[in-house]
């Protein structure tokens, strides 16, 4: 063999031996993820264009979708955080505010572990079992429970705290709580609508996108959430397609119904590029079944998307 074929071919196998070890370290990669802080951008700055129009192009074929969408009754927000150095995030109605009924316990969640983190709340046995109940099976005995412990005024503090920045009065608002979970409750409603369990797709998308970077509170407290938010016990919506299209991938969940308004969140984390965000709020009489059918139309945008990035 000629010096300059060997060259070529000891550089080729090289190559493909640290692109295998740098998918296989992909692969193993665990949340949350681990990034220097300098290389976290804002989830708002990582609109991709053409994710974007891949999302809202396949959102518009339906024409309930389409309806509802312009009528500001469904708002969607999905992130690609496949490669967490190359987040991409689209969204549809992402700052429109929508009840979400028992969506915002994911508030409640952060508000109970910045007040552990602060010694302000003391980790106890029945702390710890309501947190969970009150996210896998959206015990509203539970959360209620957790926000007398915590209080009203410190969990709306939270949510308006500079670094979550999850309720922003600026920018439509976000997540809200503003009332117990229970019949007689004093009313503390978000000034903006007046609602009292509030969110919006983008400040829901932001919520688990800073904790899968790790970022909400400390490291070792968004392992412990994402540990509440792991295995959902309620199959529906999301969950009961994901369940039905990818059972083997892990799901972290919170998810509201009240009436019409229909609301669900999920990051799953499954093999390859099957790790994501998606977020969806539908206030509409069949907004359950819009959200299982929401499934497999963000996940035809999200294999377009990694065509896309394979051509490159």
């Amino acid at each position: 063999m000629e010096k300059s074929s060997f060259a070529v071919f000891f550089f080729s196998f090289c190559f493909f031996l640290t692109s295998t070890a740098l998918a296989q370290s992909r692969m193993s990669t665990s949340l949350p993820y681990s990034i220097p802080d300098q290389q976290i951008q804002p989830l708002v700055k990582l609109v991709d264009a053409r994710f974007q129009k891949a999302l809202e192009k396949r959102l518009r074929q339906n024409p309930r979708w389409s309806e509802l969408i312009t009528r500001k009754k469904m708002a969607v927000g999905l992130v690609d955080i496949s490669n967490p150095a190359k987040v991409k995030y689209a969204r549809v109605n992402g700052p429109v505010m929508m009840y979400a009924a028992s969506l915002p316990k994911l508030a409640i969640l952060l508000a109970a572990n910045q007040a552990l983190e602060d010694g302000v709340l003391i980790a106890t046995p029945e702390i710890n079992h309501d947190m969970r109940i009150m996210i896998s099976k959206s015990n509203n005995a539970a959360a209620t429970r957790m926000i007398d412990r915590i209080g009203m005024e410190r969990i709306q503090a939270v949510l308006k705290d500079p670094r979550y920045q999850l309720y922003d009065r600026e920018r439509g608002g976000g997540l809200w709580i503003g009332r117990r979970y229970s019949k007689q409750s004093k009313r503390i409603p978000e000034p903006i609508l007046g609602l009292s369990h509030a969110a919006t797709v983008t400040q829901v998308c932001r919520f688990y996108y800073l904790l899968a970077m790790g970022k909400l509170v400390s490291r070792e407290r968004c392992s412990e959430m994402l540990e509440s938010l792991r295995d959902p016990e309620i199959n529906h919506k999301f969950v009961n397609s994901l369940h039905e299209i990818v059972p083997d991938a892990t799901l972290y969940r919170k998810s509201g119904t009240w009436q019409n308004w229909h609301s669900d969140s999920v990051l799953v984390w499954g093999p390859n590029w099957r790790r994501y965000i998606v977020v969806g709020l539908i206030e509409a009489p069949d907004g359950e079944q819009i959200l299982r059918d929401l499934i497999p139309a963000v996940e035809e945008v999200l294999k377009l998307n990694q065509l896309t990035i394979s051509k490159k």
